[in-house]
């Protein structure tokens, strides 16, 4: 029999009304029961009309007739097709993750450079649109959509949703030539098996009866000042982290003075010689990835000196430093590795006194296996040393392309080098 284009657009017309309302069973039943009423060649039109394969809508016609019979429901497991199933078990596309399980771990290792996170949460996103990094993936033999990807994202716990402030300015000349340099530091330090570290300085806190954001379980609030007013702060805490990249490890000092370049470095050569020098008992170089400005900045003439001074000449270190282009600060791995799970730690209670805040920095684990240790500076530093352009010109410092004031290499002197041996 054949059917006219009046016939075929009313079932058409009919599907685009129900489709939104219908799964997948339950548009295989529906064609199965406009098949039925047509009659022979009923396949071939409802097929064309809904865009059903034959073999789809085959289906549906053998559920019809298996809810028909009530008597055979007792044998349903032997058929292709639960009663009441959408689709038979095992079926569907299986996940990419299922057909190549090792493409999670290649995505994680091509975000090692791309991720950046809320120090004060958990949140993380990347740079790297999903379309690029599919197009990646499939060129190291994971072939992948840009969907796909998405999803594996979230997954791994990485959020897409940023606020345009989050969003990071262009205007910077060798901003993404940066962000390769540092990754091909990384890259050549980790197969070297040389130390990679981290540093920041985190937001500083005041010690006392004050309001710390978040929320913690307990059965009664605690109370605290009803203003904070700085005056009353038993003191400022001012937490240096140090990160090290390879052993996945923290090393927070919590200063009480001014936040200055001497007491970084002060904070660097504290972790080289109670973990750096155990750890990489045979490394002579160290790889510090640093912010643009604070006391690491890359404009202060009182940072190069003491990495001279202090580290590179004491220790007979080769220092290689490299800075996150301004408004980069979060893809420095300290903030979202180390510091994030901190304030995660003690959000909701408020630190009281200097040793409560030790005792949460020293308490931050994750499951990945992030440890912390934690110290207290009690050292009084004064801000505003100035540095002579003659004082400069002794560091013996090299400067790298492509962009010489985010990188450069802090090299021992060799006739001072002698007076520490």
């Amino acid at each position: 029999m054949r059917y006219t284009n009046i016939e075929l657009s009313a079932i058409k017309s009919k599907f685009e009304i129900l489709r939104p309302l219908m799964n997948e069973r339950l548009s295989r039943l529906w064609a199965a029961t406009e098949v039925h009423s047509l009659g022979h060649g009923g396949l071939t039109l409802v097929s064309k009309a809904t865009g059903l394969s034959s073999a789809c809508i085959r289906t549906g016609i053998r559920e019809l007739k298996l809810l028909a019979d009530t008597s055979l429901t007792h044998r349903s497991s032997s058929t292709k097709v639960q009663p009441y199933a959408i689709r038979r078990p095992g079926g569907g596309r299986k996940l990419v993750e299922e057909k190549d399980p090792s493409i999670e771990a290649a995505l994680e290792e091509l975000l090692s450079n791309e991720t950046a996170g809320d120090p004060m949460s958990e949140q993380k996103w990347i740079r790297t649109s999903t379309h690029e990094l599919s197009k990646r993936l499939t060129e190291t033999g994971h072939k992948v959509s840009p969907s796909t990807v998405c999803r594996l994202l979230k997954k791994l716990g990485f959020s897409l949703k940023a606020n345009k402030r989050r969003q990071l300015h262009t205007s910077y000349p060798g901003r993404d030539d940066q962000f390769r340099f540092i990754a091909s530091q990384r890259e050549a330090f980790s197969i070297a098996e040389l130390p990679i570290i981290s540093i920041d300085t985190k937001k500083k806190e005041l010690i006392g009866e004050f309001n710390n954001k978040g929320r913690a379980w307990s059965r009664q609030a605690e109370e605290v000042n009803e203003h904070d007013f700085p005056s009353t702060a038993l003191c400022k805490a001012v937490p240096y982290g140090i990160y090290d990249v390879v052993k996945n490890s923290g090393f927070v000092v919590i200063g009480i003075s001014s936040d200055t370049p001497e007491f970084a470095v002060d904070n660097i050569v504290r972790w080289w010689e109670m973990e750096g020098q155990q750890g990489y008992p045979h490394a002579n170089k160290l790889l510090i990835l640093a912010d643009s400005g604070g006391s690491n900045g890359y404009r202060s003439r009182s940072w190069k000196l003491c990495l001279q001074e202090k580290l590179s000449d004491q220790f007979g270190l080769t220092v290689t430093v490299c800075h996150y282009p301004p408004g980069c600060s979060k893809w420095n791995p300290v903030e979202h590795r180390l510091f994030s799970y901190i304030s995660i730690n003690w959000a909701g209670k408020p630190l009281k006194t200097l040793g409560t805040v030790l005792a949460y920095i020293r308490g931050t684990r994750t499951t990945t296996g992030l440890t912390v240790k934690a110290f207290l500076q009690e050292r009084q530093y004064k801000e505003g040393k100035e540095i002579s352009k003659e004082m400069m010109k002794q560091l013996n410092i090299n400067f790298l392309i492509p962009n010489p004031k985010w990188n450069y290499i802090i090299s021992p002197r060799q006739e001072i080098c002698c007076l520490y041996q």
